[in-house]
């Protein structure tokens, strides 16, 4: 049956109506871009530029009393981990944790291979530092993923060489949420050569569940603050001790000359707080998000039309959910929602700065093409609420049929 022509004004109208009609509420359901700094965290950022203002460098009493804060926010990220403190290393945030991880350990390594293995679906801060070291003379390869994200163990022994020197691998896929089997992998690169190194992307995963990078065989693990409630502009890299890895950044030889710079205090001092706040009632926390995961997931599948791409279980995160939505376009739908005060994501909000109009891990997971353009990410946190889900389907039920609606001319 063919679509019967309506007028373009009369939609909107209906679609003004939609929008003003009843009690709005707030549903901010993109905790994979960013999440709202804990009340802790902010206090003890305040105290930190307002008191205690010194730099860590300084030797007098003020320098002393920011350095003790740079000492205890590296305790308590050791501690998550149960790694040693002089392992932690603070950063500007996951991209520079992953460029340093890569580029740096690459560079350290050559002489032994320049040969690295990643996967399809990585952030671009693991794609991109991977191109700028094919153009150095490296050679990458990338792992293929099947539908759920998830690459294959036989294709990564496969593409093991004896001049790999690095494999870099996300714990969870930022867009759909696909959890890798990071400890298999581990075993099978530490199996074929101990002196390959392990670098994990774990910005998505860091506060979802717990990793202990001794126990999976990870060399170097990447972690952003502002994913766990923590502070923007904030990040550790984790370097096992005795991994060969060179700064990239130079100067005043701060964190043991590998990591120069005057250090962020504030920003540490307000990491280290989410850090801890993040494995604290940590079961509970984790059962809550995937309660809210089933809850978001059994309401989209009464809804025509959709397609739900990430898994359930323990192959998928508990956080992010991807839905695409038949015959509508993923940026139409995100300003719909977004009018009804509902704050999704069509995808990574890194890579929506840039002017590829479709993901790169929808068409890795060879998503049917119709639906490359209506995909939506929704991602949850410890203070998401079931009343934000109930709200946000409710809405989708409204809107989805008025914008299917709409016809491209």
């Amino acid at each position: 049956m063919q679509r019967q022509p309506v007028c373009r004004r009369q939609i909107q109208d209906e679609l003004m109506f939609l929008t003003q009609e009843g009690n709005k509420m707030e549903a901010y359901l993109d905790n994979s871009a960013t999440t709202r700094c804990l009340e802790s965290v902010r206090d003890i950022v305040v105290k930190t530029m307002m008191e205690d203002y010194g730099n860590p460098s300084s030797r007098h009493q003020k320098g002393v009393d920011a350095e003790k804060y740079l000492k205890e926010a590296r305790g308590i990220i050791a501690d998550t981990m149960k790694v040693s403190e002089k392992e932690i290393y603070f950063t500007s945030g996951g991209t520079e944790s992953n460029n340093w991880a890569l580029i740096g350990a690459a560079m350290a390594n050559q002489r032994a291979g320049k040969h690295i293995i990643t996967t399809s679906i990585e952030h671009a801060a693991v794609i991109q530092p991977m191109m700028f070291l094919q153009e150095q003379g490296f050679r990458v390869t990338y792992l293929p993923v099947d539908r759920q994200g998830h690459i294959s163990l036989e294709d990564l022994k496969n593409a093991l060489s004896e001049d790999t020197i690095l494999v870099s691998v996300m714990y969870v896929n930022n867009e759909m949420g696909a959890v890798e089997p990071i400890d298999e992998i581990g075993k099978i690169v530490k199996a074929y050569n101990p002196a390959i190194l392990f670098h994990v992307d774990a910005i998505q995963a860091y506060g979802k569940y717990r990793i202990f990078p001794k126990r999976s065989g990870i060399d170097m693990l990447s972690v952003s603050g502002h994913k766990i409630h923590g502070p923007k502009g904030t990040g550790f890299l984790y370097v096992k001790e005795k991994t060969k890895i060179h700064p990239l950044i130079l100067g005043g030889g701060q964190q043991k000359g590998m990591r120069s710079g005057t250090d962020n205090v504030p920003g540490i001092a307000g990491l280290g707080a989410a850090a801890g706040e993040a494995y604290r009632d940590f079961d509970a926390k984790t059962a809550h998000i995937y309660g809210l995961k089933k809850r978001m997931m059994d309401g989209i599948r009464e809804i025509e039309d959709t397609q739900i791409n990430s898994g359930e279980g323990e192959a998928s995160a508990p956080h992010i959910v991807s839905v695409s939505f038949r015959g509508v376009r993923s940026e139409v739908l995100l300003h719909a929602l977004e009018d009804k005060g509902i704050y999704v994501s069509s995808g990574s909000a890194c890579s929506s700065n840039k002017k590829l109009p479709v993901s790169t891990v929808l068409k890795e997971i060879n998503l049917d093409h119709e639906l490359l353009e209506t995909t939506i990410r929704f991602s949850f946190c410890e203070q998401t609420t079931e009343e934000e889900i109930d709200y946000s389907i409710a809405e989708l039920k409204k809107l989805l049929p008025v914008l299917k609606r709409y016809t491209r001319h």
